[in-house]
């Protein structure tokens, strides 16, 4: 597989206006999770901005390149597609990991695992990463976005639904979606030409976009979700982690 590593980034978040810039130990938050995608060492590395402002913090960060694309661009889905227009038009690269520019906490390994759908099974369209529930807390928290799948011997296991409800019911592990894919570029290529569906709004989640139309999506694990930035309160929760590395 040839991967391409694109990361969109936009100041117009609606919980914490200008997270992009943020800074964490001196350094802005899109800068952070573009160093990690760089030490994943998979391919070209990507940031799609959104906005001007973006570009210049990520100037002189060895490894990085910056799009800009147009602002009014409804998705970070529709915004790492028209980046890879822009970037690779030839389509040199068959594989397209969507990094959230809000996760400065990923671990570059985890990069490697959101492959793992797409290399083990050729009927997956999309990889993703999903990690254990560890509290009644996180498994009620609707921010939280869990998803139904069961894992067997081989660690790969297909997404059935995702919902910021907890699912599935009954005894078992429940299983916390991490907002990073694998797109095969063909697959890629189709979701963002599909309107949106009923369920993606009513859950306001767009992966179930996919679904609805009959894509794949297959889970890897991973042992930890990074957090995420979302809040004033995530950002301050990051700043002192990254403080004690």
């Amino acid at each position: 597989m040839r991967p391409l590593i694109v990361i969109p980034s936009r100041l117009a978040s609606t919980r914490l206006p200008r997270k992009a810039l943020a800074e964490i130990n001196g350094l802005p938050v899109i800068a952070h999770v573009a160093k990690r995608a760089v030490k994943a060492d998979l391919g070209p590395v990507i940031v799609a901005a959104g906005d001007k402002e973006i570009l210049p913090v990520l100037e002189g960060i060895a490894g990085v390149q910056t799009v800009l694309t147009d602002p009014a661009l409804p998705s970070g889905s529709d915004r790492v597609q028209a980046a890879v227009q822009l970037y690779d038009p030839e389509g040199q690269y068959d594989c397209i990991l969507n990094l959230q520019g809000d996760l400065p906490l990923i671990e570059p390994q985890s990069l490697h695992h959101a492959l793992r759908p797409l290399k083990h099974n050729p009927s997956f369209d999309i990889g993703t990463l999903v990690a254990p529930v560890k509290t009644e807390e996180e498994a009620q928290r609707p921010s939280v976005v869990k998803v139904a799948c069961a894992f067997g011997a081989e660690g790969v296991a297909r997404a059935l639904y995702f919902s910021r409800s907890s699912i599935p019911w009954g005894e078992g592990a429940l299983w916390h979606h991490i907002g990073v894919y694998a797109w095969r570029r063909s697959a890629l290529e189709r979701f963002v030409s599909l309107p949106t569906s009923m369920l993606e709004q009513r859950e306001s989640l767009e992966q179930l976009r996919a679904l609805e139309a009959g894509m794949t999506i297959g889970c890897a694990k991973i042992c930890e979700a990074p957090l995420g930035v979302d809040t004033y309160d995530d950002l301050i929760k990051v700043r002192e982690k990254i403080a004690c590395q």
